[in-house]
């Protein structure tokens, strides 16, 4: 598919794009065959939605080809009471993980749909996302084996690096934990 100039639509309000977030998980996770895993059913991703975009700063950003939703990302800051920090593997330094809500953003979910994907634009959503926020640095989690490691290195080439590992949820795989200091 030829290059082709993506409308954003930011939104606050997780109502107002539910189900297009959640259909986009769906075809995306079946695309390669992770439907059938109990942490990518519909209804854990709907739960893990739920509790995201219900923190103060959670934003989503749909990419669009005209009307045709073509991907989205979504992000939340860390706050005092974050628990993202607390399956890690490997210990931290003192004070890495103290978070105040302005501290560190954390980078929930990039999907793109299968024909718009080499195209870059997963990188427009990460970017479009974290171009207005004021955050110092960024983390996500990524499944290390995913794309026999493609994907990892993708994030790398956008400036993040490994900080540890962790496994939040009995059903999820273990992740690598990556961040991006400073946030541009």
């Amino acid at each position: 598919m030829p290059e082709t100039a993506l409308l954003f639509r930011h939104i606050t309000d997780v109502a107002e794009a539910r189900q297009v977030i959640i259909d986009l998980h769906v075809e995306v996770r079946g695309d390669f065959g992770l439907m059938d895993r109990p942490f990518n059913s519909p209804e854990r991703f709907g739960e893990r939605l739920t509790g995201h975009s219900s923190r103060p700063g959670w934003e989503a950003v749909i990419g669009y080809d005209g009307d045709e939703p073509v991907g989205f990302c979504y992000v939340v800051p860390l706050g005092p009471d974050t628990k993202w920090w607390s399956s890690m593997t490997t210990p931290l330094p003192e004070g890495y993980t103290e978070e105040d809500g302005r501290r560190t953003l954390a980078f929930n979910e990039v999907v793109v749909r299968g024909p718009w994907r080499g195209e870059g634009v997963a990188r427009q959503l990460h970017d479009e996302v974290l171009g207005g926020r004021s955050e110092d640095r960024a983390t996500l989690l990524v499944n290390p084996q995913a794309g026999d490691g493609k994907v990892k290195a993708v994030y790398e080439s956008w400036g993040y690096r490994q900080i540890g590992s962790q496994q939040p949820f009995s059903d999820s795989p273990v992740f690598s934990v990556m961040m991006r200091e400073p946030l541009r």
